[in-house]
């Protein structure tokens, strides 16, 4: 019986020594592009490309940094894209968590239906809508300021309210009752009962909504015109040439746009995971 139980015990031993063997080695896939750009931020540029290959710098050299803040506005850059992240972020708290309420926990004639042809847009690529967008904002015109990349976000987005229903569909029915009963209103129900138990799937569309925004590239390229409102990721698209890239300025920036994802993800990751699992994958 002992010998038995020792042989199970080694089993399961080995079993979970493979499984977390194969996951450290697919990480360790992921993480070497990241390692090469820390770690190519510190080189010079005849250090990148020399042979062979050294995956450390012989000295770490922090010249690409300030090079990086004294050569480029990179303060400016970095301001312009913190006002597009953070009002985006708000705008996509608020506006898919109202929406989805509407759609989760009231009942209207035809809810269903819209539901799904909200649904539906997410059919359509964003390259389709962006022509009509751009004669729309230059009539109005916001093309040439941070509005057409801000106040969408206040509309709302399909797979962030899809997200964010199917969480809200699976609280019980009890909690918004027994506050109707109490006598709050819907406003009071969605403030003070709903959105307080709804951290979870919250921190996952501000995650989306910050990555979204923060990585943009094509919609600051339309709808930004004067180089004073560029943002990061058009900084580096500026530093990259076809025929002279600077790479002591494009990796530094590479690392500086990379830390605050995965400093708000690591931060967040335990909301993350049970936004999307809480609400992503359910029915």
């Amino acid at each position: 019986m002992k010998k038995n139980m020792t042989l199970y015990k080694m089993g399961v031993f080995l079993n979970k020594f493979i499984l977390y063997f194969i996951l450290v080695f697919f990480a360790m896939l992921y993480l070497i592009p990241f390692f090469f750009l820390v770690m190519g931020s510190f080189k010079t540029t005849s250090e990148l490309f020399q042979i062979p290959f050294r995956w450390l710098p012989r000295q770490f050299n922090f010249n690409n940094y300030r090079n990086m803040l004294n050569q480029i506005p990179f303060l400016n850059y970095l301001k312009n894209t913190l006002i597009i992240v953070f009002f985006s972020v708000v705008g996509a708290l608020i506006s898919n968590s109202l929406i989805a309420y509407g759609f989760a926990r009231l009942r209207w004639p035809g809810r269903d239906k819209v539901f799904m042809i909200v649904l539906a847009t997410m059919i359509l690529p964003y390259q389709v809508t962006m022509i009509p967008l751009y004669l729309m904002f230059t009539k109005m015109h916001w093309v040439g300021t941070f509005l057409p990349l801000i106040v969408p976000q206040f509309f709302g987005n399909a797979f962030y309210i899809f997200l964010l229903r199917q969480f809200l569909a699976e609280l019980p029915k009890e909690i918004t009752e027994s506050s109707r009963i109490d006598g709050a209103s819907e406003f009071q129900i969605f403030a003070k009962v709903i959105m307080p138990i709804s951290k979870p799937v919250l921190a996952s569309v501000a995650i989306m909504a910050f990555i979204r925004s923060w990585n943009d590239f094509l919609g600051p390229l339309v709808f930004l015109g004067s180089d004073k409102l560029y943002t990061l990721s058009l900084a580096a698209s500026m530093l990259k040439s076809n025929y002279d890239p600077n790479w002591d300025l494009l990796l530094p920036l590479g690392v500086v746009m990379v830390l605050p994802v995965l400093i708000l993800f690591f931060v967040l990751q335990k909301y993350f995971i049970q936004g999307i699992t809480m609400s992503g994958i359910k029915g």
